[in-house]
């Protein structure tokens, strides 16, 4: 580790609370890479975690920034602001449920609104108020949000979490069944987990979900925090499965990394929220707004849904046949550039080899590693990348 790394990492565990524990400095990105602190360039299959799905420094996405920020970075929601108002138009359109958009600053606030709105909605429809949601999910850091993620090792400590959330077995819709009573208002999922370990819904459970919700006068809501903007080879990863919720939300790669989150309804809920019902106050930021309309124009411009299943599915292959020369490799599981590679082993050790080799990637879970790079990755990139996976497998798992 060089000088200049070793000094902000110094400043950093002096003066930032340890809630997570860097060992590479990023100064800067571009396209499919980034360089640290003392100029290393590395591929970076995170996308900032799902976030860079355009690529780092998008020239569209730098302009608007840039020109927004030069006229306006905020009114408050006192007043309207057309960067935003344009966007939830936008967004409607693309989502094809004909309601209305929410907007927050992040992908927990967002799942709030979500929860938020179903109890509303439940307040007048029987006074229910509980929502499912699916083990090894992931919804965020907010109290409610914690509650709602069934996973323990993001609650330990912070008993007592909101009540009003029950879990279900994920891809098993008698599961779901069973946590279903009288108290029940909705059931939240995600289309892909994955904090949980990048795992797709079957088309059978997320219609049975849909079914399920029809039938019990349920609201289905599906976070598209991680999976949307383009990952899974369509706008939304629920566009894929032939079901519409009642509302879903998004942030992460909404807005290029400029902070933005929002909960996008059908029809049925567009008004649910009444005046003064909920409120954000950096909601709906120009700049942000501004970022995510250039986002979405350069999605449809450079055709990346088709891409993302392209080079995804040459992705996929290639992990594939690392499972094949490996017995420590169990499987390759994911949809479009959301990928996750299944391993008998400690996930963050191939994790660690992959950064010596040059490719930056995660971990979902203790035993899968986690790839998200963004939609515009080249094939000659990946070819390049898979190399570098291909070194540091055999790192981890090769003969002496």
């Amino acid at each position: 580790m060089s000088n200049k790394t070793q000094e902000i990492l110094s400043v950093y565990k002096k003066n930032v609370m340890p809630t997570y524990a860097p060992s590479v400095v990023i100064s800067s990105g571009k396209g499919v890479t980034v360089r640290d602190a003392d100029g290393l360039t590395l591929y970076d299959f995170t996308s900032g975690i799902g976030v860079h799905n355009v690529g780092y420094s998008n020239a569209n996405v730098v302009e608007a920034i840039q020109n927004q920020a030069a006229k306006l970075t905020h009114s408050s929601n006192l007043f309207a602001n057309e960067p935003s108002t344009r966007l939830a138009e936008k967004l409607v359109s693309l989502s094809g449920l004909g309601g209305k958009v929410f907007f927050a600053n992040s992908g927990a606030e967002a799942n709030e609104a979500a929860i938020k709105l179903a109890r509303k909605w439940g307040s007048a429809n029987g006074g229910r108020y509980e929502i499912v949601t699916m083990r090894q999910g992931f919804h965020g850091r907010t109290l409610a949000t914690v509650a709602a993620t069934a996973q323990a090792w993001c609650q330990e400590g912070y008993d007592p979490l909101p009540v009003g959330f029950a879990y279900a077995d994920y891809n098993d819709l008698e599961s779901v069944k069973a946590a279903v009573n009288e108290k029940t208002v909705a059931i939240m999922l995600e289309a892909v987990q994955g904090e949980g370990g990048v795992t797709p819904a079957t088309e059978e459970f997320m219609k049975g979900v849909r079914a399920l919700c029809d039938d019990k006068n349920l609201l289905m809501i599906c976070d598209e925090v991680q999976a949307g903007m383009g990952r899974t080879g369509t706008w939304f990863a629920w566009q894929g499965y032939g079901v519409e919720p009642d509302m879903f939300t998004l942030a992460k790669a909404l807005a290029d990394g400029i902070p933005m989150g929002a909960l996008v309804t059908n029809a049925k809920l567009a008004d649910t929220f009444t005046l003064s019902a909920h409120a954000s106050t950096f909601g709906g930021n120009p700049v942000a707004a501004a970022a995510a309309l250039a986002v979405i124009e350069v999605i449809e411009s450079k055709g990346l849904l088709a891409k993302a299943v392209e080079i995804g599915t040459l992705f996929k292959e290639a992990l594939q046949s690392f499972v094949d020369k490996y017995d420590k490799l169990l499987e390759v599981r994911g949809k479009g550039m959301m990928l996750g590679l299944v391993v008998d082993a400690e996930a963050k050790e191939i994790v660690e080899a992959l950064k010596n080799q040059g490719l930056l990637a995660l971990t979902a879970g203790a035993n899968v590693v986690r790839f998200l790079p963004p939609l515009v990755l080249k094939e000659e990139d990946l070819e390049e990348a898979i190399d570098m996976i291909d070194d540091a497998l055999d790192c981890v798992f090769g003969e002496e």
